[in-house]
């Protein structure tokens, strides 16, 4: 990737000074802790000027609308200080000047605005452009204060220079490697017309990249450990169900001095019987403050407390592995995401604080529908949301759901009126193919009608139980 340069950054300004220049600042955005948008407005035009001062990828142009939905820029309910503070001493005001430091990324609009005492100041917001040390810093023109800053730098971050509110602002030491150092990309892409096009078009494929893997790892690492502290929590509870295996020992203690009540003493520490489940003598420990009686009432308590816990934690240990299964089918959607998009359609299930997208038009159309003859659909989902929306919304009672046997994978939905060998077999191979399990041998695809599915209330998104299926192995 070529990085944008000294020479990339002039060529930006010579082209679009005009606008910039006399041009209101509408509005202010910031859709993440290092992307900006300041919507500029000149002549009844509003353009949308985009500032990253990610390391990657930092540069400015102004965003098409395109790019703008390819860059995923979402703006957040409540906005960052660093915002609010702009909009305070920005909006609605003039750019009267651009300018780019001498043989530096570094761009400046000096700001025409009026202070509380309605006079007259100018302010000024750099926009440096430098790698890993890019930054956005608004500082009063006429003092050379800084008011704020999008990322402050103490004495702790840099020894040559420092940038918080309330302190002088100063130039960043030069970069003694000069200008042609480097690739520049309008001297790659020479022919390139328009130069902020050339910007616009090359960073936003770079920046579509970079946001998708980095969501895709979000959500891998967070199913993964939820998936984690699941099997942790059920192996102690199977380490507990083994430890309580006592309960039949205790129905059995109980039992045993209840038939001998009245051949062994009270107030002893042991009794000896025979046991006659087992063919032999053993020796059952006693309360020596206990009768036989109130020791064999002690025994059958026990037993009704283990007893109760086994059934109890049998069924968490179900309901735990029911979770688990959960995760892994999310951790295969995630695996399977194509785009942003997909990932968007998972992230309510990790994160309680987004809130789910209602269904759209743009949703169903991403779903995965294969044409066949006889007007015959094949559907396949790619998560959980998918899922759920093929079997509750798409499905007739009379189509076949598809999917693999206690593995995670896609749901298939065969709608057809003509239902063949043929295509049963193929939806068998699609859902293995749709699976986690796709390299596999020997795998099982069970298939029903929707009808005999059901959601059981509660139920995590795209959970269905399910009767009357058949099932075919794969090779």
């Amino acid at each position: 990737m070529i990085t944008f340069d000294i020479r990339t950054l002039k060529a930006f300004i010579d082209e679009q000074y005009s606008f910039i220049t006399g041009a209101r600042i509408n509005k202010i955005q910031q859709p993440t802790r290092r992307e900006f948008i300041l919507t500029l407005r000149k002549n009844g035009v509003s353009l949308p000027l985009y500032i990253n001062i990610q390391p990657k990828f930092y540069h400015v142009c102004f965003t098409s609308e395109k790019n703008y939905a390819k860059k995923h820029l979402v703006i957040p309910k409540q906005p960052p200080m660093f915002c609010m503070l702009l909009r305070k001493y920005l909006e609605n005001s003039k750019i009267s000047k651009v300018n780019q430091v001498e043989d530096e990324r570094i761009l400046e609009f000096y700001v025409e605005t009026y202070n509380e005492m309605g006079d007259k100041i100018y302010l000024c917001l750099a926009i440096e452009l430098m790698g890993k040390h890019s930054n956005i810093i608004l500082y009063n023109a006429d003092t050379g204060i800084i008011i704020g800053c999008a990322h402050n730098v103490g004495a702790d971050k840099s020894r040559k220079r420092e940038v918080y509110g309330g302190i002088p602002y100063i130039y960043p030491p030069h970069n003694t490697k000069g200008s042609n150092s480097f690739k520049s990309l309008v001297v790659e892409f020479a022919s390139q017309e328009s130069k902020n096009a050339l910007i616009d078009n090359y960073y936003s494929d770079f920046i579509y990249e970079y946001k998708y893997d980095e969501l895709k790892n979000k959500l891998k690492t967070k199913a993964a450990r939820l998936r984690t502290k699941i099997l942790n929590s059920t192996h102690r509870m199977e380490q507990k169900l083994l430890s309580d295996e006592k309960s039949d020992t205790y129905r059995l203690y109980g039992d045993l001095l209840m038939a001998n009540l009245y051949n062994l003493k009270d107030y002893t520490d042991a009794a000896e019987v025979y046991d006659y489940e087992n063919n032999k003598t053993i020796s059952i420990p006693l309360d020596i403050a206990k009768t036989v009686k109130e020791n064999a009432n002690r025994y059958y308590k026990l037993y009704n407390k283990s007893k109760n816990a086994k059934v109890k934690l049998t069924e968490l240990i179900a309901a735990q592995n029911a979770q688990k299964d959960y995760y892994e089918q999310i951790l295969y959607s995630i695996n399977q995401a194509q785009n942003i998009e997909d990932l968007e359609q998972i992230l309510p299930e990790l994160d309680e604080d987004v809130t789910p997208v209602k269904n759209d038009k743009n949703f169903v159309s991403q779903i995965t529908c294969l044409e066949q003859e006889d007007q015959t659909r094949i559907y396949i989902g790619k998560n959980n949301k998918q899922n759920d929306y093929i079997i509750s919304k798409l499905a007739s009672d009379e189509d076949l759901w598809f999917h693999v046997h206690n593995n995670a994978g896609s749901h298939v939905l065969l709608k057809t009126q003509k239902i063949s060998d043929e295509l049963i077999l193929k939806c068998a191979k699609l859902a293995k193919e749709y699976s986690s399990v796709k390299d596999s041998s020997k795998i099982g695809v069970i298939y029903t009608k929707r009808k005999y599915l059901r959601k059981p209330p509660g139920a995590n998104l795209g959970y269905v139980t399910y009767k009357n299926e058949k099932e075919i192995i794969l090779d």
